[in-house]
């Protein structure tokens, strides 16, 4: 952007935000292409495994079987899907921290 062009909303934004956080004394660390590629791997591993679960879970859901049966497999499917993307968001975080 040229030094004497207006800004956008966003980028004022952006500013208000980075200031902000310089504040509050969060440090803000780039990303090395070793951490991008571990978070690709990451995102990877769990959409295959949210993948069979669901393949699992839509299997089950041609079988006629009793409405409570149904109401306690399709609790477990959303268990299992939420414990994977919580499992997957918390490696992320910790790639992307440095832990």
């Amino acid at each position: 952007m040229s030094e004497g062009a207006p800004k956008s909303a966003y980028e004022l934004a952006m500013e208000r935000l980075r200031k902000k956080d310089e504040e509050a004394g969060v440090s803000r660390r780039e990303i090395s292409d070793a951490d991008k590629t571990a978070i690709a791997e990451i995102r990877s591993f769990y959409q295959a495994r949210i993948a069979e679960i669901e393949l699992r879970h839509q299997g089950t859901a041609v079988i006629p079987m009793d409405p409570g049966d149904r109401a306690t497999l399709d609790a477990e499917y959303r268990r299992d899907r939420e414990r994977l993307n919580d499992e997957r968001e918390r490696k992320i975080e910790k790639v992307r921290s440095g832990s």
